[in-house]
């Protein structure tokens, strides 16, 4: 994976679960509201922070491939 991915947490969907927290403690904090938001919003791709994104229970972290814009998470339908 040598892509650089931007990583955006939908503060509106974010409830506070801390499963980014625990995949990926490294990549991700909860704020003083329990909510989720990325260390650092682009960073290289990282298969724990696609696991936190996976594990996200309402699929609240969004990550795409800096430059280009690809989607990594979610999949494409």
């Amino acid at each position: 994976m040598g892509d650089r991915w931007h990583v955006e947490v939908d503060r509106s969907l974010c409830i506070g679960s801390a499963q980014c927290t625990h995949l990926a403690p490294a990549a991700f904090r909860l704020d003083s509201a329990m909510q989720s938001h990325p260390v650092e919003p682009e960073a290289d791709a990282n298969e724990k922070v696609l696991e936190a994104a996976e594990g996200c229970p309402v699929e609240a972290i969004t990550i795409t491939v800096v430059g280009s814009g690809e989607g990594v998470f979610p999949p494409e339908e």
